[in-house]
């Protein structure tokens, strides 16, 4: 079977339809479907099924693509064994960030890179390059991401599922607690923590549905027995942080990525009573790790997270 046509199926699989596939590969979507259909000649048993609009993979079109995901990686490895590629330790380096892990991390990386690199006798040798995006995503929506990027940060609560470790490579960076975010000047920001009971009654500002704060709230109310009166829905901790300076609404932040230092008229108090924290952790598919580019810039994250939490 060709690679190229088992890759096809792959992204199809991890991404949820043709239009999907092609703008991530950068080709038509009559050229995505042209390769399954050659792939589809070859077998006897139907790879995939139409569902709505969309074409989505059967079971057997999902074991043959994690065949050819292993067959990826495979590869991979024997690029490693011979290729320059993966042992070019200043290669670029593409990663994804959820806001307020880019307005954290990113640019503490771009300066612990440039360090390295004026470090080293010749400049721009033996350094990654970076390039950074911003994708505020739901959680289950992280892992396709590492089809567009080398390394994706991403994050989910303690009780949800956990990442899917057959389909990607995960490295914990950080286990961050969410605080209650008050006003300085907040009756609420005298208590040195709070409990559910304490911010039950308040009017809140939260972040959609599908996101780590909103996720929150249904625990809160119902340790409360009450139900939050969100005012606001708003992904962005910056405005929120803005919102809850006012002393109208309260909220939830994270601890690190997200510090009062975003808005000095904001204090931050922890919840009792209630599991708070969040995992970030460092995704990649596997075969990404060949390459000696992406294990620097992982290792780099790492110590800039580690850095940030001790602080």
């Amino acid at each position: 079977m060709d690679l190229h046509q088992l890759q096809m199926l792959r992204e199809l699989g991890e991404l949820g339809s043709v239009k999907a596939v092609a703008e991530t590969l950068s080709i038509t979507p009559s050229a995505v479907s042209q390769q399954i259909s050659l792939l589809q000649r070859q077998v006897d048993i139907p790879l995939t099924r139409k569902d709505g609009r969309n074409l989505v993979l059967t079971d057997a079109g999902r074991v043959l693509a994690d065949a050819g995901a292993e067959v990826a990686n495979a590869m991979a490895t024997a690029k490693a064994a011979i290729g320059a590629y993966q042992h070019d330790a200043g290669g670029t380096v593409t990663i994804s960030g959820f806001h307020s892990a880019g307005q954290a991390l990113f640019a503490p990386l771009v300066r612990r890179l440039a360090a390295m690199r004026d470090a080293t006798p010749t400049h721009n040798v033996g350094v990654p390059r970076v390039k950074f995006s911003d994708e505020d995503v739901a959680q289950h929506d992280f892992p396709a991401l590492t089809a567009k990027y080398d390394l994706v940060l991403a994050h989910r609560m303690d009780h949800s599922p956990e990442w899917p470790q057959s389909r990607v490579r995960v490295i914990p960076l950080a286990h961050e607690p969410l605080d209650i975010a008050v006003a300085a000047d907040h009756l609420l920001a005298a208590k040195a923590s709070l409990s559910p009971q304490d911010v039950v009654a308040y009017p809140w500002v939260a972040s959609r549905s599908g996101y780590s704060p909103a996720d929150m709230l249904s625990a809160i109310g119902a340790v409360a027995s009450q139900p939050i009166n969100v005012v606001h829905r708003i992904n962005d901790y910056l405005a929120a942080a803005a919102l809850v300076s006012t002393g109208e609404v309260i909220g939830l932040l994270p601890r690190y990525t997200s510090s009062p230092a975003l808005n000095p008229g904001v204090v931050l108090r922890p919840l009792t009573g209630i599991s708070t924290r969040r995992r970030i952790d460092l995704l990649s598919r596997p075969e990404n790790f060949k390459r000696t580019s992406v294990i620097l810039v992982a290792k780099a994250l790492h110590d800039v997270m580690a850095e940030l939490t001790a602080d």
